[in-house]
């Protein structure tokens, strides 16, 4: 293998997949990235694969020159580094031998010592996109849902079905739940209809979501969505493929945690609010980590109020754009509230409550519905 790259372009394939390869391993080559260079006429790429052998990357760069194709495994820690490093160089020149790979810059030659790329595990291609359930959409729409749902995932949980998002695609609607269990995040969205597409369900890792948040730059691209009976792809053009296994389990009955009583309606601006939370959680630590938050009718505010121990404390006021219902004080933790105001697009978000001891809702539009446990502030 002999190839020429954009140096800028290889370091930014390399950073992608690296947020694949497993950080330690019994197995060396899965902490390796395979570097496959072909060329067909005069037109050259050169594909970066690496897996984790829980969720795998294909990624195909054109900003090259290939004289000789071939393939090669090396350490991506390494490569990583040598190519980063090299950043006055606008080329690279990656040329195999044997095992080992010679990456040379302009006044620069590193050596690289890998493991046959034969030892390198089999992942999917563009070949998997054709599983059981198949369908297209928008990277713009597919980013917003998961935007909108991955940051209330559970970390490290042993119930191993919340650390994931639940993806559910029915005639023309779609949707994606997350929950840790003190939060639920829901969002939706129509889409075009497809007489060939099955009905899916299945829960995808939250570190497969984040990968793919990565490859989806071109906002009106068109992302192909396969699920085979363990995995669920994502084929993006020619130009990448991602695969996760799939998370095992049942995810919990989520309609059910939805409140639909509430009798306190407010309304308020997002911006507003979560600069008001922000900075009432400076006076917060880890044994008062709630912020209280008195919603008034009278005065059509909400004043939000922290208090720790030998920190001191805050209070805020925040004028509400509507109010319906009685007074309340309820208290919540701030990064819960903050974390969904973030991913809201619309300025005007509502809040609906029932009481200090039940768990509040926060709604955006009609595709966003966000239910959050209270905290006691006793």
């Amino acid at each position: 293998m002999k190839v020429i790259c954009d140096r800028s372009a290889l370091l930014n394939a390399v950073n992608v997949v690296s947020g694949v390869v497993a950080s330690r391993s019994p197995r060396p080559q899965l902490t390796c990235v395979k570097l496959t260079a072909e060329k067909s006429g005069k037109v050259g790429s050169l594909t970066l694969s690496a897996t984790d052998a829980e969720i795998s990357i294909r990624l195909r760069i054109s900003q090259v020159d290939v004289t000789q194709p071939g393939e090669v495994l090396i350490p991506a820690d390494k490569l990583r580094q040598i190519v980063s490093a090299e950043d006055a160089a606008p080329t690279l020149t990656l040329e195999s031998d044997g095992d080992a790979c010679h990456i040379k810059g302009d006044d620069a030659h590193f050596k690289v010592l890998g493991y046959p790329p034969a030892d390198f595990p089999a992942i999917p291609g563009l070949e998997a996109t054709t599983g059981k359930a198949s369908f297209t959409q928008d990277a713009a729409t597919l980013g917003g849902l998961i935007a909108r749902t991955v940051f209330a995932t559970a970390r490290e949980n042993t119930r191993y079905a919340i650390n994931g998002v639940l993806l559910k695609r029915d005639g023309k609607r779609m949707e994606m739940v997350a929950t840790d269990g003190r939060r639920l995040a829901l969002t939706r969205t129509h889409v075009a209809a497809d007489k060939d597409a099955q009905p899916l369900s299945c829960i995808v890792p939250t570190k497969a979501l984040n990968m793919l948040t990565r490859l989806l730059g071109n906002p009106d691209e068109q992302v192909r969505i396969s699920l085979t009976d363990n995995q669920i792809v994502f084929a993006l053009g020619e130009t990448a493929v991602l695969a996760s296994n799939l998370v095992e389990g049942t995810f919990p009955p989520y309609e059910d945690v939805i409140p639909k009583d509430h009798d306190i309606k407010v309304t308020f601006d997002r911006d507003v609010l979560s600069s008001a939370v922000r900075r009432a959680a400076l006076l917060t630590n880890e044994e008062s980590r709630g912020v209280r938050m008195s919603f008034k009718k009278a005065d059509k505010q909400v004043e939000l109020s922290s208090r720790a121990p030998e920190m001191g404390e805050a209070e805020i006021r925040v004028d509400l754009a509507g109010f319906d219902g009685g007074d309340i004080e309820i208290g919540f933790n701030p990064t819960f509230i903050t974390d969904a105001l973030k991913v809201i697009p619309e300025n005007q978000v509502i809040m609906e409550l029932k009481s200090s001891s039940k768990p509040g809702l926060i709604k955006s539009g009609t595709d966003f519905v966000y239910v959050v446990m209270p905290v006691s502030l006793t």
